[in-house]
């Protein structure tokens, strides 16, 4: 069975920016494009790069992100299943995460993935107390 990642918007976001731990997240994509492991993302993450490029950016940097997201090896998930809706829900309401980190988590939980992230400082507390497992990029 292939291992499977759920990424954070902070990873793709070093990855796009070559931040310290592009070079992780780089790995990771060629796995998945050798076929030894699946990625996926919600796209609520995807919309919070969008709109964090369009607000600093503009329409077309944030289209032209958009695009080269999509060519990514990654699946986009474009719905909340019921299981992610209330995994989501209780992470959020108990550790006052935002809804996308929150989203992140419950679809690592539906889908025993593994996170891929940056994100530390929302993400710790969350190692410690849920049976989450993290792949820290930095």
């Amino acid at each position: 069975m292939k291992s499977v990642y759920i990424f954070d918007a902070c990873a793709l976001i070093a990855f796009m920016n070559n931040e310290e731990g592009s070079d992780e997240v780089e790995r990771v994509l060629k796995k998945a494009i050798e076929g030894n492991i699946e990625i996926f993302m919600n796209k609520i993450n995807i919309f919070e790069i969008y709109y964090g490029i369009y607000g600093k950016e503009g329409k077309d940097t944030a289209d032209e992100a958009y695009q080269r997201i999509l060519k990514q090896p990654i699946n986009v998930i474009n719905n909340l299943k019921d299981e992610v809706f209330r995994v989501a829900g209780r992470i959020k309401a108990e550790y006052k995460l935002s809804l996308a980190d929150s989203i992140v988590l419950g679809e690592a939980v539906a889908k025993n993935a593994v996170v891929l992230t940056s994100d530390h400082h929302e993400f710790d507390v969350i190692e410690k107390n849920e049976s989450i497992t993290f792949h820290w990029i930095r």
